[in-house]
């Protein structure tokens, strides 16, 4: 059983102490926003139920969750320490300095970060910058096994390998990055989708019901065995990528992306809210959040069942 150190209580924060519990580690959290421990327990208590579904430890209890007063206590005894405070670099870079001083030597400083580059986190940590990573996971943590790691200009590679580890026993697929680079890989790869989908949207091409359904039934299905890269592979048919990029790499000089993102006006805005609005109707935040954890788990089951998970090598499987 180790400990982990959960500094900042939000989605993310709160999504990484379920995952700790569930596979049966300690956690120390710190948040001092008011109200900030109930919030996390009635979550705990509200998911259990899926977590125990997806499959927890022997050892998991809610009762290894303790809440402390000071980010000193949190973390002077953790084996890794998860920062998930607002993305403003300097209130980051600020609670990893206070926890790089408090914690002790072998601990692993991981940053949630969405956005910022680990060197540029690691630059305020004066005593041990070297175990500063960014361990970057998707919503919601609990089920989602994607953790996108990445170290440094100061980072030792060892950090990276050990963190590594630990989210490997916890049911996650690390990803471990090749380089740096501000907002990783999957941010980037969703913000570029975003950008294109909010264009649609402001120019009256499509309603936001609409361009979930081109994803939803279209792309997104083969993207959720295969990613990008190998579902393009088999739109080349038996010569695979070679003959894609041939036939249709011209494609790519065509004007069909916008690329920069459209000016977040009132009207833009408004035709988003209204129309997520109107597309969930009277289903609460709560129903719908139920209702995607309960798909992740069986389309999780199903990679699982297929043998393939778009990181990993195809494994041949028995068409009969």
């Amino acid at each position: 059983m180790k400990t982990f150190a959960v500094l900042g209580t939000g989605v993310i924060g709160n999504g990484w102490i379920a995952r700790f519990i569930a596979n049966g580690h300690r956690v120390h959290a710190f948040d001092p926003a008011p109200g900030a421990e109930e919030n996390t327990r009635n979550l705990l208590e509200e998911i259990w139920p899926t977590l125990t579904e997806y499959g927890i430890s022997e050892d998991a209890s809610l009762n290894n969750l303790t809440f402390f007063e000071t980010l000193e206590e949190a973390v002077e005894d953790a084996d890794l320490i998860q920062e998930n405070v607002p993305e403003r670099e300097e209130l980051k870079k600020s609670v990893l300095a206070q926890a790089d001083a408090a914690a002790k030597p072998e601990a692993i400083l991981a940053s949630s970060t969405s956005g910022y580059m680990p060197s540029v986190l690691q630059e305020a940590c004066t005593k041990h910058p070297e175990r500063v990573i960014v361990a970057h996971p998707f919503n919601p943590v609990y089920l989602v096994p994607l953790v996108e790691i990445a170290g440094g200009k100061q980072t030792d590679r060892r950090y990276t390998e050990q963190a590594q580890a630990m989210y490997d026993e916890m049911n996650m697929k690390p990803l471990m990055m090749s380089g740096e680079i501000d907002g990783h890989i999957g941010d980037r790869l969703m913000e570029a989708l975003w950008r294109e989908s909010l264009h649609i949207v402001n120019d009256g091409v499509a309603t936001t019901e609409e361009v979930d359904k081109a994803i939803v039934y279209g792309p997104g299905l083969r993207w959720a065995l295969m990613g990008p890269f190998m579902t393009l592979h088999l739109a080349g048919g038996n010569a695979g990528m070679r003959h894609m990029l041939e036939q249709f790499g011209p494609a790519l000089k065509l004007p069909w992306t916008r690329l920069v993102a459209p000016e977040l006006t009132k009207e833009l805005s408004e035709k988003v809210i209204q129309g997520t609005a109107e597309q969930s109707g009277t289903v609460s935040i709560a129903d719908l959040e139920h209702r995607r954890d309960r798909f992740l788990i069986k389309l999780m089951d199903l990679l699982e069942e297929e043998g393939f998970w778009p990181s990993e090598k195809v494994i041949a499987y028995d068409r009969t």
